[in-house]
């Protein structure tokens, strides 16, 4: 379950987290966030050769968690990362990944948030 943000905390258990995003290639759960800060679990459920690269004006940490993913950064590849590496993004620089292997795990952390990631507003 997701508690509201207290004053000190907020937390975010995952089978209750926001799901942004889910299809055949990748699901993008919303873990804890709050002001300037968020972190979301992404998992790619297919290799690609599609990095889907895109750009933001958001700094990024990318941590792998689980498999093998190749990130490319203006228009270079960064290398083949793994279970425990990670990867900072400049804000507003060309960036995507392609993951190598099935079921490929990343966690993403962004600040500051990235609204078009957060659940829309009660009516």
């Amino acid at each position: 379950m997701k508690e509201p943000y207290n004053g000190s905390y907020m937390k975010v258990h995952y089978n209750d987290a926001f799901v942004q995003k889910s299809d055949e290639w990748m699901t993008r759960r919303l873990l804890a966030h709050h002001n300037g800060m968020m972190i979301l679990h992404i998992h790619f459920h297919k290799a690609t050769d599609d990095p889907g690269l895109h750009t933001h004006p958001h700094e990024q940490l990318a941590y792998v968690q689980q498999g093998r993913i190749e990130f490319i950064v203006d228009g270079k590849s960064a290398g083949i990362f793994e279970p425990g590496d990670s990867i900072y993004f400049e804000p507003n620089s060309i960036h995507g990944g392609k993951p190598l292997v099935d079921d490929t795990i990343i966690l993403d952390i962004f600040t500051p948030q990235r609204q078009d990631f957060l659940p829309p507003a009660p009516k």
